[in-house]
C-alpha cells in the first residue's frame, strides 16, 4: 500500500469514490504536545476503493478530498467520529452528511460507546492487530504494518456500516441514530472561539468580579494555546484560572505567592499580560461578565424513585436491545424523577415511546416493578 502523496493523485482516487453512496473515513494525528491536532494520514474508502492520504507531503493539495466530505450525496460514515470531524472542521469543511457507527450500535443493542475492534469482531468475525495504534504516525516512511493497521481502520467499517445499517433498518431504528447525527454535525460544537472558553470549565462562584476576572482569563488562555500550538494545560492549569479569579493577583509578586503558578511567572511575559488584563477588569468588571442564569434553589431528588427508575430504564434497554446511556443518563432520570415535563432527550420523539411514557406512568403507579423469581418484570396495574 502506498499513500497518495500528491495532488493529481488524489484527484484520480476522488473521482473514483464521487459516485458511492457512501464512505467510510479515518484519521491518525497526534496532539499530546500541540492544542491543534497534527493530522498524519487521512483514510477513506468506498465499497470499491480505498485508499490512504498523505496530508504531510508538500506537494498535496487537500481540497479535492475536502470536497467530498462536503458533497451531501455522499454519506461520510466514521467510528466515533468527534475528534475526526473537529479535524476536518479545523481545514475549514464539515462533513455533511454523516454515519457514526459507534452511536448506531448503541441503538443495536452493541453496548455503550462500544470500540471500534469489537464492533469489527463482533459483525466480521475479524480480530484486529493494535500493535501499530499508538505509534507515531508523523514519521516517514511508514512501515507496511502501520500502512495496514490503518487501511484496514475504513475496509473493514466500510463492511460493518451495510450491515449494521441494514439491521437498523429492519428493525425500524434508524430513526433513532438521525438525531444524534445532527447533534454531530452542530458547528457550534467544534468551536475553538477564546470567548467562549470559559464553559468548559467549572466555575466554582458566580459573583460578578469573580465571573469576569475567570472568562478572560480562560480566554487568554485559550488565545496563547492557539497561537503557540501549545496545550492549555502548559499555558495555565485549569486549577489556576479559578485560582486567578479568586485571589485577583494585580502584580507579579501577587503571582508569586499562587499554589498553580511557578515562581517568577509574575515577571514573565505571560504574567505581565494577565496583570494587564486583571486590571483592566477590575476597573468595570460588570461588562466582562457572563451572564448566567441563576437557578433555583434545588430540590431534593426522591433517591428511591430514581432507582425505581433506573431498573424500569434497564429493563427496557434489555427488552429493545439498546444501550442505556443512548436513552437516559442518570442526570435524565433525577430531573424525570422531579418534574413529569422534564427537559430531557428522553421524554421526546422514540426515546419517549420507549422509555419515557412508562417513566411517567411509574411514577403515576400505573406500572409497578416486581420479582418474578430472579427477575424483575413491569406489570400494569389496575
Amino acid at each position: 500500500m502506498t499513500p497518495i502523496t500528491n495532488t493529481n493523485d488524489l484527484i484520480a482516487f476522488c473521482e473514483a469514490i464521487k459516485s458511492a453512496p457512501f464512505i467510510t473515513v479515518d484519521t491518525e494525528f497526534m496532539r499530546e504536545t500541540t492544542y491543534w491536532p497534527k493530522l498524519c494520514l487521512i483514510q477513506a474508502a468506498s465499497e470499491d476503493h480505498a485508499a490512504i492520504i498523505d496530508p504531510l507531503a508538500k506537494s498535496l493539495d487537500l481540497k479535492p478530498f475536502l470536497d467530498i466530505l462536503a458533497d451531501e450525496k455522499i454519506l461520510k460514515v466514521f467510528h466515533a467520529c468527534r475528534q475526526d470531524m473537529e479535524i476536518f472542521v479545523n481545514l475549514g469543511t464539515l462533513p455533511m452528511p454523516i454515519f457514526d457507527t459507534q452511536v448506531a450500535a448503541m441503538a443495536a443493542g452493541y453496548g455503550d460507546q462500544v470500540a471500534y475492534d469489537s464492533l469489527v469482531r463482533q459483525k466480521l468475525k475479524i480480530d484486529i492487530d493494535k500493535g501499530s495504534r499508538f505509534t507515531d504516525w508523523s514519521r516517514r516512511p511508514l512501515s507496511e504494518q502501520q500502512l495496514q493497521y490503518a487501511l484496514g481502520d475504513v475496509t473493514h467499517l466500510a463492511k460493518v456500516y451495510p450491515k449494521l445499517r441494514d439491521r437498523l433498518a429492519r428493525e425500524g431504528r434508524l430513526e433513532w441514530v438521525s438525531a444524534e447525527m445532527a447533534d454531530l454535525c452542530a458547528p457550534d460544537l467544534y468551536s475553538t472561539n477564546p470567548e467562549d472558553a470559559w464553559r468548559r470549565l467549572r466555575p466554582r462562584k458566580n459573583s460578578v468580579k469573580y465571573m469576569a476576572v475567570f472568562s478572560q482569563v480562560a480566554a487568554w488562555r485559550e488565545r496563547m494555546a492557539q497561537e503557540r500550538d501549545m496545550p492549555r494545560g502548559r499555558i495555565l492549569k485549569d486549577e489556576g484560572v479559578d485560582e486567578i479569579a479568586t485571589q485577583l493577583p494585580t502584580d507579579a509578586g501577587a503571582f508569586d505567592h499562587l499554589r498553580s503558578t511557578s515562581k517568577g511567572f509574575g515577571a514573565s511575559k505571560f504574567g505581565q499580560d494577565l496583570t494587564e488584563i486583571i486590571r483592566n477588569v477590575l476597573k468595570n468588571p460588570e461588562p466582562y461578565a457572563p451572564k448566567i442564569e441563576r437557578s433555583a434553589a434545588p430540590l431534593q431528588v426522591p433517591a428511591s424513585v430514581v432507582e425505581l427508575l433506573k431498573v424500569l430504564l434497564r429493563i427496557r434497554c434489555e427488552e429493545e436491545g439498546v444501550a442505556p446511556k443512548l436513552l437516559a443518563t442518570v442526570a435524565d432520570l433525577e430531573k424525570i424523577a422531579l418534574d413529569d415535563n422534564a427537559d430531557v432527550p428522553a421524554m421526546t420523539g422514540w426515546r419517549r415511546k420507549v422509555f419515557g411514557d412508562d417513566a411517567l406512568r411509574l411514577k403515576r403507579g400505573e406500572l409497578a416493578l416486581v420479582l418474578n423469581g430472579t427477575k424483575v418484570e413491569v406489570v400494569e396495574l389496575d
